[in-house]
């Protein structure tokens, strides 16, 4: 049963139009000794994969994530382009995005830590 304070943020997140994710972290709102990162993967083909093919991939991901551990490295999302995967992370540092890269047989061409995030509502 969610608390009354959560239930009044929610509620007021509604009526004043932001939007609400599943509780998508920020690097504002990460634990101390966690970051945001972003991964560049250079896969040449990688927006003609099939869903299977992207399925295989997040599941080789999910593994290596669950063998490292959640208070270590935990996988966002990933946004997949014609040539490129870019992925979106929170872990303890830029080895440990590394140490997943390699242990599911990903490259990392580029990793970079997330100072902020700014969208449209940066604007308001």
């Amino acid at each position: 049963m969610k608390s009354f304070k959560s239930l009044l943020v929610s509620s007021l997140l509604i009526l004043t139009g932001a939007a609400l994710t599943a509780a998508e972290p920020t690097p504002a709102t990460l634990p101390s000794g966690q970051n945001m990162y972003v991964i560049e993967r250079v896969i040449p083909g990688a927006g003609q994969f099939t869903p299977e093919k992207l399925k295989e991939i997040s599941q080789t991901s999910c593994g290596v994530l669950k063998e490292m551990g959640p208070d270590k490295i935990q996988w966002l999302h990933s946004y997949v382009t014609g040539d490129k995967i870019y992925c979106v992370y929170v872990a303890t540092s830029e080895e440990a995005v590394r140490e997943h890269a390699k242990k599911g047989g990903f490259p990392a061409n580029s990793v970079s830590k997330v100072g902020t995030i700014i969208s449209p509502n940066t604007a308001k």
